[in-house]
């Protein structure tokens, strides 16, 4: 887990969207304390997006790392491991201790390619959907709890947010994956992301 953890951080910070100081950012209206408060509902609502699907894995001996490859596996399936590893952004190592346990547990399976015997495709096994679904689930349900009062507008504007946090050189593929698997609609992919830049505070 500790693996995993320092490559995303390492990630995050080659993709890191402006290094220089807020104070230094341009034309934004968002105060330094709003700033702040976001970071922190940030925690907070992660904390519980994630607690309840941590229970469930715990039950498996499973944490977060597992319920990552699970869930893109059983979304994608044939996904190249090749293509997991850029989607999670870890390492060979790290991925193939989590891939190993899925497999040898039964909730993922390994195919070669059709084309390329060499390529490793997965699958996500009856096992593995049934608890990939049961996570899903848990966390689907807080998500429509938290836009049941949400115009599509509104919801359309959560959806751009969440965007323009993730790293800038991932988001053309992001878009494209969400919008061909019919999840984003293309009024949203079609604007610009930006992340929204404070005023000094």
């Amino acid at each position: 887990m500790t693996d995993i953890n320092a490559a995303m951080q390492r990630h995050r910070r080659a993709q890191s969207v402006d290094e220089r100081p807020i104070e230094a950012m341009e034309g934004g209206a968002v105060t330094h304390d709003r700033l702040l408060a976001l970071v922190e509902l940030m925690f907070f609502a992660y904390r519980d997006f994630t607690g309840e699907s941590d229970v469930v894995l715990k039950e498996y001996g499973f944490g977060r790392a597992h319920h990552r490859v699970l869930h893109f596996v059983t979304r994608r399936p044939g996904l190249r491991v090749a293509d997991l590893l850029d989607i999670l952004k870890i390492t060979k190592q790290s991925l193939a201790r989590v891939l190993k346990q899925l497999v040898d547990r039964g909730f993922i399976a390994q195919e070669a390619g059709a084309d390329d015997r060499r390529e490793r495709r997965l699958y996500a096994t009856e096992l593995g959907r049934n608890l990939a679904e049961r996570l899903r689930t848990l966390q689907t349900r807080r998500m429509a709890l938290a836009l049941e009062d949400a115009d599509t507008s509104s919801q359309a504007a959560t959806m751009q947010f969440l965007i323009a946090l993730t790293a800038a050189g991932d988001r053309a593929a992001i878009i494209k994956q969400l919008t061909e698997s019919g999840l984003l609609p293309k009024t949203v992919a079609a604007v610009p992301p930006r992340l929204i830049v404070p005023s000094k505070p």
